[in-house]
């Protein structure tokens, strides 16, 4: 990676999933139940509070202080959205 992407939309897609569209109009459909461990991420099990997320200017972050690492999410294989990816 040459330089550090950034988040410039997230839009919810059901279950721990969330669509991610990158700065360089890069986009994926990212199941987040892999970073749903330890203590910071034990609220964002409630999938209500998990919907509460927000862009904090460069990645997904949640009101508790919780965030993703933007090139982790850039790195991230994109999930299937068929049945059972929820």
């Amino acid at each position: 990676m040459d330089r550090l992407p950034f988040v410039v939309k997230a839009e919810y897609r059901g279950g721990y999933r969330i669509q991610v569209t990158f700065d360089d109009h890069s986009e994926k459909t990212i199941d987040f139940r892999r970073w749903l461990k330890g203590p910071v991420f034990q609220p964002l099990k409630n999938r209500n509070y998990f919907r509460r997320f927000f862009l904090d200017g460069w990645t997904i972050a949640w009101p508790n202080g919780a965030d993703i690492a933007p090139e982790a999410l850039y790195e991230c294989v994109e999930v299937s959205t068929e049945r059972g990816a929820a």
